[in-house]
């Protein structure tokens, strides 16, 4: 069939021919490269064209797109860099530990899934191997496959071999900084809950209370780093004194292992439980709250020594070594006080039942702590060891067991202890992320979920070198300012240099 002539005068690129399929459609005309010519004895030469470069579509030529690389497979052209590369920054030392521990590809495993967890909370089996592939994680990471059945095994790997969770434990202890206090405390678990109100938390967001759960981990906290060191799972509601010191045995804390102080956070033990547990592990500490208006007024505990330097809260302390040897400590934090007096204002105004000598004796109470301990502490130390009792509480909270432990034949102790080793590194690594977005400014009005959701919008072109990136350059895809901003604030990002001013300065 003749080509039309209109089609014929078409720019396309010298030596082509324009072809006619005869079939409507986009690549009816079709534009060839014009081949060699092959001689036949005794008759004309006959033209010979040769491969497809592009189409005349809509009265213009259109080359054809380059197909991918077979080498590249289904790799994607672009991958969300700015989260992973936040987790990457604040989590090679946990590499360097699992592979002290573990063979490389399950270190490599154990690190990708729990950085993809803290993406993702609560990323299901199925979607984990789509997010590895959407992200820089399988850059950082290669070679990884993700299943419900290959999660289960990996799992039931790790809570198999208890050695090696010791080992990984006890090296993290033996590298805390000397002089560092070590709070032991637990928080109550299930295996259906998925995402909490971590999601949520700011600056503006720090008292949190929950509910029972069904199982318990014990965990050791560093108060000056503010990050989980270690951790054991424990079946139901920690109410026994007992799993506390197994807790202490098993992962070897003591004074002479990692050169610091303990301090064992009171989780609604009576004082004489705790006495009967120091005698079974005499190198560690206590700290209990008393609510005894008595002790607190026989021990002239309103009469506050000072303020307390270092946090953000307005805090007025006291604290005294009391007869049996202990110290108490007391606190009264300002703010808090304020809401708690208004509310209870409210409450009598509403109820017309305001009593000013029943409200005056409840007045020095508002925004009130007073604790007990063996141990003489900074007030400072004391102060930020119940402070921040929820915040580790909170980050547990956030990661439970894999929905693939119900879904497969992996759903024994086992499994369940290794994907609590798993959340575990996924609650190391917000710890982190927690205090890198606190210095960095970035909670005063953005929630924890809206950084990280900020971050996951930056994109890279997969053929972008892994060095760090500069503000702009072209591999970016799509990064808004306001994302830029916050990548260099937090170091995964190099500014771009300013122009210097052509203007002649004066002398």
């Amino acid at each position: 069939m003749a080509v039309p002539p209109e089609i014929r005068a078409v720019d396309r690129p010298k030596n082509t021919i324009v072809e006619d399929r005869g079939k409507d459609g986009p690549k009816r005309y079709t534009v060839r490269e014009r081949g060699a010519v092959k001689y036949i004895p005794g008759k004309n030469p006959q033209p010979h064209n040769g491969k497809v470069i592009g189409h005349i579509i809509n009265g213009k030529y259109v080359p054809l797109v380059k197909s991918k690389n077979p080498e590249d497979g289904d790799k994607p052209d672009m991958l969300s860099y700015g989260s992973s590369s936040l987790i990457k920054s604040v989590s090679d030392d946990l590499l360097e530990d699992l592979l002290k521990v573990y063979a490389p590809a399950q270190a490599y495993k154990i690190l990708a899934i729990a950085s993809l967890k803290v993406m993702r909370p609560g990323i299901t089996a199925k979607r984990m191997s789509t997010a590895y592939k959407m992200t820089v994680i399988s850059v950082y990471y290669p070679g990884i496959s993700f299943s419900q059945k290959s999660l289960g095994a990996l799992y039931d790997e790790i809570g198999t071999d208890i050695g090696k969770l010791n080992a990984f434990f006890k090296h993290r202890i033996k590298s805390a900084a000397p002089g560092h206090h070590l709070a032991i405390d637990s928080a109550l678990k299930n295996n259906t809950t998925t995402v909490n109100d971590l999601s949520s938390y700011s600056c503006k967001a720090k008292k949190s209370h929950f509910g029972i759960r069904e199982y318990s981990v014990i965990y050791a906290y560093d108060i000056e780093n503010r990050e989980p060191i270690c951790a054991e799972m424990f079946s139901g509601n920690c109410r026994d004194i007992s799993s506390y010191t197994n807790f202490i045995k098993d992962n070897d804390i003591n004074p002479g292992t990692i050169n610091s102080g303990i301090i064992l956070a009171n989780k609604g033990f009576t004082y004489h439980q705790i006495r009967d547990a120091l005698k079974i592990c005499p190198e560690i500490h206590f700290l209990a709250p008393i609510k005894s208006n008595k002790r607190i007024a026989n021990n002239s505990m309103l009469e506050f020594q000072g303020v307390l330097d270092g946090i953000s809260e307005n805090v007025r302390y006291c604290k005294k070594k009391i007869k049996n040897g202990n110290y108490l400590y007391a606190f009264r934090d300002a703010d808090l006080a304020a809401q708690e007096e208004t509310a209870e204002l409210k409450k009598a105004r509403n109820n017309k039942d305001y009593n000013n000598e029943s409200f005056s004796n409840r007045e020095n109470t508002f925004g009130l702590t007073v604790w007990e301990s063996d141990s003489d502490l900074d007030p400072l130390i004391a102060y930020k060891t119940y402070a921040e009792r929820w915040l580790p509480e909170l980050i547990f909270k956030r990661y439970n067991s894999d929905e693939c432990l119900e879904l497969t034949d992996n759903q024994g102790t086992f499994s369940i202890t290794g994907s609590e080793f798993v959340n575990f590194i996924s609650a190391v690594i917000t710890a982190r992320i927690l205090k890198k977005f606190e210095n960095a400014g970035l909670l005063k009005e953005q929630s924890f979920a809206d950084v990280m959701d900020d971050l996951a919008s930056a994109w890279r072109k997969t053929n972008a070198p892994l060095k760090l990136p500069d503000t702009k350059d072209a591999y970016w895809v799509h990064t808004s300012d306001g994302v830029f901003a916050e990548l260099e604030k937090l170091g995964l990002s190099k500014p771009r240099s300013k122009p210097q001013s052509k203007m002649p300065q004066h002398q």
